[in-house]
């Protein structure tokens, strides 16, 4: 079967909807919005649901199950959104309920996680579905990577789940999962600026003891790109902080205790290292947790990714404003708060040559010295 919508699942009358991880039935949500939770402890992280017959909580329920259906589906501010959507027939992903229906047409599944979502009277197992036992085709990486129209022959090849993991993969710069040598790889694009900030920004960090995802240089269709190895697994998830800010808000926890309970390391090192390379990205699903897939449990904060926004606000010492803390405060102030909670822990020594241009290598310098001068003091 060649991809494309399932109209029939994007139809009003879907009667209920499994919520699944892997072959476990978590949750069953109904049309009229009442559901059951069968194992509360491996519910979503970013979706809230009441068994109640209450009218108000059946609204909340459809509600929150669209919103979380919709979370797993590129967002239209991505490059080749709409191009990528175009070619799986779902070019009017507008409202979150026609996002979810995209997203149940693939099952829900993604690279990030082990949930998807069964149809009412669907036989269907998760190793029948699994991408991470999925041999990948590497045909819709010509949309996902370059926007270009994808040919009659490849449509006719691909299957849904070669799509599936692009199209529920977040992030605004295009981006594409490729099979090599057994394993999945990200590449990204953007352009020729934020490829090479993310090569040089996974270079210093590297310098740093902190857990990161290592980028490294390739090429596709002739382009520059830059390529990452996947963190998640079958037996390992991510689940990025937008989606704990959910989990907390509804259990009336306070976030940043949450965070630092959990990893304060990892965190005050990311408040470190952003500032250093002025990276202007550390956005609220640019982070997170890694996820324990057999107990559903939170671990330590997920490897640090992400920095092709690096060395942007980067004409002044202060940087942009910290966008982890809980309150207004500058890049600056938030690593030198770090420091004085963790130290700077650098572990070797940045090379100047990496460096391309004057300017930038004096403001990382300045920045260095800044926050050397912090641990003295």
């Amino acid at each position: 079967m060649g991809i494309g919508i399932k109209r029939e699942k994007m139809q009003k009358g879907w009667k209920y909807f499994d919520v699944m991880h892997k072959d476990r039935r978590v949750a069953r949500v109904y049309e009229d919005g009442k559901c059951t939770i069968n194992y509360p402890s491996f519910m979503p992280y970013n979706l809230y649901l009441e068994s109640s017959d209450d009218f108000d909580s059946r609204v909340n329920n459809l509600n929150n199950f669209y919103y979380w259906c919709a979370s797993r589906v590129l967002t239209l501010d991505r490059k080749y959104a709409k191009e990528i959507l175009r070619t799986i027939g779902a070019s009017q992903a507008v409202t979150d309920k026609d996002r979810a229906m995209i997203a149940v047409s693939y099952h829900g599944l993604t690279l990030t996680d082990v949930f998807w979502i069964r149809a009412a009277g669907e036989k269907i197992e998760f190793s029948e579905l699994n991408l991470y036992n999925h041999s990948l085709s590497d045909a819709f990486a010509d949309v996902s990577l370059r926007g270009k129209d994808i040919t009659i022959q490849n449509s006719e090849l691909i299957m849904t789940k070669d799509v599936a993991g692009d199209v529920g993969t977040p992030g605004v710069a295009p981006k594409a999962w490729i099979r090599q040598n057994d394993d999945f790889y990200l590449m990204k694009d953007g352009d020729e600026r934020d490829v090479e900030a993310e090569l040089l920004a996974s270079k210093i960090v590297g310098c740093f003891k902190i857990d990161y995802v290592p980028y490294e240089e390739d090429y596709f269709d002739g382009v520059k790109v830059s390529k990452c190895k996947i963190i998640t697994s079958e037996d390992r998830s991510i689940v990025p902080y937008e989606f704990i800010d959910i989990y907390c808000v509804n259990r009336e926890i306070n976030k940043l205790k949450f965070v630092l309970k959990k990893d304060s390391y990892a965190y005050y090192m990311m408040n470190i290292v952003d500032y250093l390379i002025g990276n202007t990205d550390r956005h609220w699903g640019n982070w997170g947790f890694f996820v324990d897939n057999n107990t559903n449990k939170l671990q330590g904060l997920y490897y640090l990714m992400d920095f092709n926004k690096s060395f942007l606000s980067y004409d002044n010492i202060d940087g942009a404003l910290c966008q982890t803390a809980d309150r207004k405060i500058t890049q600056r102030e938030a690593a030198i708060e770090a420091v004085e909670k963790i130290g700077l822990n650098q572990i070797s020594e940045i090379q100047e040559e990496w460096f391309s241009d004057e300017k930038t290598k004096d403001m990382f310098m300045q920045r260095l010295d800044v926050l050397r001068s912090a641990v003295t003091e």
